[in-house]
């Protein structure tokens, strides 16, 4: 069975918006034909970014200028013809491999056995060998046309021959950086269908359950995204990938993508699709449409409803943080960067995580020192006397950025207690004191620490007859530095701790600067030290790398990797 006419009808789609009205076609059916706009965003995207021949004809492909006054900037024209033979080759593919006769059906929905074949289809159609992290290949066009797929086009093409053979239960489930199923009743069943990273062990077949319960950000806790067909449609829209080369991206996918994102934005498909907005809000801060929403107002909106994932996502706060340090609003970055942090101190690291422990790995030893570095040299040129405001020029003055750093830190060393991976090595600890000296003594002796310690925990504590814990002994219900001329130490709270993004409450009355509470035992063991008037290199370098230098010689460390390249063009390799 081939396309339907009401499909044919729009073909060939002229320009970018020919594109977006076969999207919104078919986004008003109940179920979106998956592999047709998986086709057609593919061949649009290989004429444009992988076989990039504008204006020099193809055979059987045409150009057509997108602008009458700008011939540079052409469009391939989609022909039924076509794209009609490639989607009959992938249906008959599906459905010639798989026979339904042969799996039981109940009521709840597929089988596992039903999933596991399909999924087998889709992986033995694959070259045997060829590099996986390449750009261009998460599309249905890639695989009928090259049999290459990244790992998340795999699960995506999965869902999609599922949705050929009449399986409408099998939707995709996405954390941020891995891609599976699921099936049954509600959902309610999980299956791997693809590798993850750089080793392509094969799990498929097997749920997410494990992976769940040992709390790794791969699986998000269980608190991952459960896709309906819609936001299946907005998957492959986040996965265009415009990149010409590593400096250069193509404006027409760019703009394809802005506006396919609005559409499903406006249909309200990406509610619950974070990284989804943030990517329709990057790519408004950079070309924004007229009259559409204020790109700021499209981040706030997904940290004001968290209710979806019970706050365990990280990109929206990068996101966020991305775009305040694009505007140069270093408190509201440091601010994001440090939520970030606080939500992830709840994870356990492992190996697989690692494109997380890259974002936080740039952002602490490249992004944050660089934005302090631009930052002190704006307040050096203004010179001394002139007037500031919120901007770069009072950063440094500023308590609170502190305390966002202090947040930021102390999220990370909770995220590597308990974890079978070390996170912190010397190389952080340089850039933290390269951090920390950024700050006046008197900016930061203005925040009050509090390290939160159980009333009930008695004077003989058995840690602090341990000579090896030395470095780490803090002072019991300790709350505010001793320090000459210091104000009464406040309170400590009695109520359970706020959630992360809640931590910047008001302070206590007998305190005037901000309140930060640690949760990790290196930041306490720092309280100190962070607020002393000198900031000591060596006793910070040994307190923060004490323990991940034990835990790495009884087990193997992280690989290098490289850690150079920008957020955005990450996102773009992931999900």
């Amino acid at each position: 069975m081939g396309l339907h006419s009401a499909q044919k009808k729009h073909f060939p789609l002229r320009g970018i918006d020919g594109v977006v009205q076969l999207f919104e076609y078919e986004l008003s059916k109940p179920e979106p034909d998956l592999a047709l706009l998986s086709l057609v965003l593919g061949f649009v995207e290989h004429f444009l970014a992988v076989n990039r021949v504008i204006p020099i004809n193809v055979p059987g492909v045409r150009f057509e200028p997108l602008e009458p006054d700008c011939p540079s900037s052409c469009f391939p024209t989609v022909e039924l013809g076509m794209i009609s033979a490639l989607y009959e080759r992938f249906t008959a593919q599906i459905r010639g491999a798989v026979d339904l006769s042969q799996y039981r059906r109940t009521a709840a929905g597929s089988s596992r056995e039903l999933v596991k074949k399909v999924s087998d289809v889709i992986w033995n159609s694959l070259s045997r060998s060829y590099f996986k992290d390449r750009a261009h290949i998460q599309s249905l066009f890639s695989l009928i046309t090259g049999t290459k797929l990244d790992s998340s086009g795999v699960a995506f093409a999965v869902v999609a021959a599922c949705q050929v053979l009449g399986l409408k239960d099998v939707h995709l489930a996405l954390s941020e950086d891995h891609a599976w199923v699921i099936f049954g009743k509600n959902g309610e069943e999980t299956a791997e269908v693809t590798w993850h990273g750089k080793g392509n062990e094969d799990r498929r077949g097997q749920t997410v359950t494990a992976g769940v319960n040992e709390k790794s950000w791969l699986y998000l806790k269980g608190s991952y995204m459960k896709c309906d067909r819609n936001m299946e449609v907005a998957f492959m829209v986040c996965a265009i990938n415009p990149s010409l080369d590593l400096h250069t991206d193509s404006s027409e996918l760019l703009r394809l993508q802005q506006k396919l994102l609005w559409l499903l934005y406006d249909r309200g498909d990406l509610d619950r699709y974070p990284m989804a907005m943030g990517t329709l809000a990057d790519l408004e801060d950079q070309d924004p449409i007229p009259g559409k929403e204020n790109p700021l107002n499209i981040h706030l909106k997904v940290h004001h409803s968290p209710k979806h994932y019970n706050n365990e996502h990280i990109y929206p706060y990068m996101y966020l943080a991305g775009f305040h340090y694009r505007h140069r609003n270093v408190r509201e970055a440091l601010k994001a960067w440090a939520e970030a942090a606080q939500v992830m101190q709840d994870y356990n690291y492992f190996r697989e995580d690692e494109e997380i422990y890259k974002e936080f790995f740039d952002i602490a030893n490249d992004v944050i020192p660089n934005l302090l570095k631009e930052t002190a040299a704006a307040s050096e040129s203004a010179g001394e006397g002139a007037e500031g405001g919120e901007g770069q020029e009072t950063a440094l003055q500023d308590s609170e950025c502190f305390a966002h750093l202090l947040r930021f830190y102390d999220g990370i060393c909770k995220w590597e207690e308990g974890s079978p991976t070390p996170v912190l090595h010397v190389g952080w600890a340089t850039y933290l004191v390269q951090s920390l000296s950024r700050f006046e003594a008197q900016v930061r002796q203005k925040v009050s620490i509090i390290t939160k310690e159980l009333e009930s925990q008695d004077e003989d504590d058995q840690s602090s007859d341990n000579p090896g814990e030395g470095r780490r002994r803090i002072p019991r219900r300790e709350t505010k530095l001793d320090e000459p001329g210091a104000s009464p130490p406040p309170a400590p709270p009695t109520s359970p701790p706020a959630p992360p993004s809640q931590t910047q409450q008001t302070p206590p009355t007998s305190s005037p600067g901000p309140v930060v509470i640690f949760q990790s035992e290196k930041m306490k063991g720092m309280k100190e030290l962070l607020c002393a008037a000198k900031v000591n290199s060596s006793a910070i370098k040994l307190q923060l790398t004490a323990q991940s230098q034990v835990q790495m010689k009884r087990q193997k460390s992280t690989p290098p990797g490289d850690y150079s390249m920008s957020f955005l063009k990450r996102q773009r390799k992931s999900l």
